[in-house]
């Protein structure tokens, strides 16, 4: 049974493929968004910050024992200094958002990275911001606001600060793309987790207790789930198109909700499904928009 269904998953189709990998992904990351929810009532943000990336770097250390320091080399040493230091930003403002945020409404609000990349490459890369794309990032963000309601509701410190993260993380996605132009993959991951290692620490400090046993285990399952994500994301982007996996993440949304009900009696309202469906749907149209342009520009 198990050979038939290894055959079977072999001769589908890369995108058929690429989508299942991403499937995974989308509940590995509400699983350890939802531990880090949980923890983060015993264990600051900062210091789950900082076990995440050395858990990380343990992880990845066998990279260092194969390869030795030659993919350390690199001209833009100071962007990916900087690149660690707004991840290290990136990752608190999203943790501690967590653990003020229902985990449902901070996932549809993350959906918010992909509209702040595409506005910040049009200032720093001077990408054209046309009228189709511009009115896709004014619907996203007024899905944000949908789910934020400024000025009826009570203001989330926790919202905001996943709304803060997700421009942060838009920011980095635009320095990995220059920086993507001369270092490989293997580079940009190694600087990224040796950096962030060494700058989780400071901020983890003030606040540093020594996690319990049980504490423990919930670290590594976060370290554990969080690297094995990332490593089904970077296989979904390798055997798929983009735009044949990128529809597949608003299952992060049915997870967060899912785990959010059963481990903290959370339900999301109305207002987190509209605007989450909104800022999802405009993230998916400039991804959509963005492979035809392309495609028009090398058929032309």
């Amino acid at each position: 049974m198990q050979f038939r269904l290894y055959r079977l998953f072999n001769n589908a189709s890369a995108n058929l493929r690429g989508m299942i990998w991403m499937l995974g992904a989308t509940l590995l990351f509400a699983a350890m968004h939802g531990a880090i929810r949980h923890i983060a009532q015993d264990v600051h943000p900062t210091e789950i910050a900082f076990f995440r990336n050395f858990l990380g770097l343990v992880f990845l250390s066998p990279l260092f024992l194969r390869y030795g320091v030659a993919p350390l080399r690199t001209p833009r040493f100071g962007m990916h200094f900087i690149r660690a230091i707004l991840n290290v930003a990136n990752m608190i403002a999203y943790y501690t958002g967590l653990s003020l945020t229902p985990l449902a409404e901070a996932t549809a609000l993350n959906f918010t990275a992909p509209l702040f990349t595409t506005l910040l490459a049009t200032v720093f890369l001077g990408e054209t911001l046309r009228l189709r794309r511009t009115t896709a990032l004014l619907f996203g963000f007024l899905g944000a606001l949908v789910i934020l309601r400024p000025g009826i509701a009570e203001m989330n410190i926790g919202a905001v600060l996943v709304v803060v993260s997700a421009l942060i993380w838009g920011g980095i996605m635009v320095m990995i793309k220059v920086m993507s132009r001369t270092d490989s993959a293997l580079t940009i991951t190694l600087w990224m987790v040796l950096l962030m290692s060494v700058m989780s620490l400071p901020p983890a400090l003030p606040f540093w207790t020594w996690p319990t046993w049980i504490e423990w285990g919930w670290l590594t399952f976060i370290g554990v789930t969080g690297t094995i994500a990332q490593l089904l994301i970077t296989q979904a982007i390798k055997e798929a198109e983009a735009t044949s996996i990128m529809p597949i993440d608003f299952f992060r949304l049915i997870w967060a909700t899912l785990i959010g009900y059963l481990a903290f009696t959370e339900v999301p309202d109305l207002f987190t499904w509209v605007g989450g469906t909104m800022i999802f749907g405009s993230a998916i149209y400039i991804a959509f928009r963005e492979k035809k342009l392309h495609r028009d520009r090398k058929s032309g």
